[in-house]
């Protein structure tokens, strides 16, 4: 029995709605700010799947997602369908020439161990990690924008 714990961090991007959907919404680009994803590829035969590698010093896992909603420029949400149990989704809020933009991911962990790793130190060290990634998102975000 697993016990999914889930997080949400936001970051505001002055850049329009648009171009940030355009970012984030080329998976196999996420390494360049997430900084524990090492790589993610689609297969050519099913642009809706995507397998993912997440390696921080000796862990590695992977996973086999499914994309199960896109709505352009508001939201994309997956879920795993193989490997290390997550999911979760990616919310785009315009601001009229800015963008907020909004990441809540879940993962399974076993109940018990679940339950003593969050209340200790995993769920405050995946929060602040996926805040860091959201921060550099948005660094990349205006780099990428300034440089067309």
């Amino acid at each position: 029995m697993s016990d999914w714990l889930e997080h949400s961090v936001q970051v505001k991007v002055e850049v329009p709605i648009d171009f940030v959907w355009n970012l984030w919404s080329d998976l196999e680009q996420m390494p360049r700010w997430m900084k524990w994803i090492d790589a993610v590829k689609i297969p050519k035969d099913d642009p809706d799947i995507s397998i993912w590698t997440l390696k921080s010093g000796i862990w590695e896992f992977s996973w086999k997602s499914q994309v199960l909603k896109v709505i352009p420029n508001q939201i994309i949400e997956w879920e795993s369908i193989d490997g290390l149990p997550n999911r979760g989704a990616i919310r785009f809020y315009d601001r009229h020439g800015s963008s907020i933009v909004k990441l809540t991911i879940a993962y399974a962990i076993p109940g018990v161990l679940g339950k003593i790793m969050d209340n200790l130190f995993l769920g405050k060290l995946v929060e602040s990690t996926i805040q860091a990634d959201m921060d550099r998102f948005r660094d990349y975000a205006l780099k990428s924008q300034f440089s067309q």
